[in-house]
């Protein structure tokens, strides 16, 4: 046998096991692509969902900041027989700043529009509280004060600031869940 034919019997078997090693390795590899792309996909889904329920959290969470925060549900929730106005006054800035805290992490979540109401509703309700009180006789029953800030709220002609809050709140919810539908 010349070596002319030993080079064709070679190659009659080395040329055919190539393209079978050339044609798995192509369809190992686009199976492989495929596998990681479609876990890569199912991972980013299951990032959205999580993200999509942390953010609705959030504003649910920063709804009821808004609500607890609000003297008509603050006030009635602190109040002990016997206090003054400075005792109501000191307690009541004492909890929606601790309540304030309490939510701080939520704003990683929200966008900073409504993170910057949820900072004035905050700042808004302590100087209102602060202001009437000045007013008043530091030891003087606190259902007085508790009085001057219902009727402060209840004559205001303009929408207050937990109404404001709540609304940019809800419009910002629904634009998340509807982006995500």
């Amino acid at each position: 046998m010349s070596i002319g034919e030993q080079i064709l019997e070679l190659l009659k078997y080395t040329v055919p096991a190539l393209v079978v090693l050339i044609a798995a390795t192509v369809i190992v590899n686009k199976f492989l692509v495929g596998e990681y792309k479609r876990k890569q996909l199912a991972v980013f889904q299951d990032g959205q969902e999580t993200t999509l329920r942390l953010r609705l959290q959030a504003y649910e969470r920063l709804a009821m900041f808004i609500e607890r925060a609000h003297p008509r549900e603050l006030v009635p929730r602190i109040y002990v027989s016997g206090m003054t106005v400075r005792d109501l006054q000191t307690l009541s800035v004492a909890s929606i700043k601790t309540e304030f805290e309490h939510n701080l992490s939520q704003q990683i979540y929200v966008s900073a529009q409504v993170w910057n109401t949820i900072i004035s509703v905050k700042e808004q309700e302590i100087a209102m509280i602060n202001q009437i009180a000045q007013d008043m006789n530091p030891d003087a029953d606190a259902k007085e004060l508790n009085a001057r800030i219902i009727n402060f709220i209840m004559t205001r002609e303009d929408a207050t600031p937990t109404e404001i809050a709540l609304e940019v709140i809800n419009n910002e919810a629904k634009k998340v869940m509807y982006q995500q539908a």
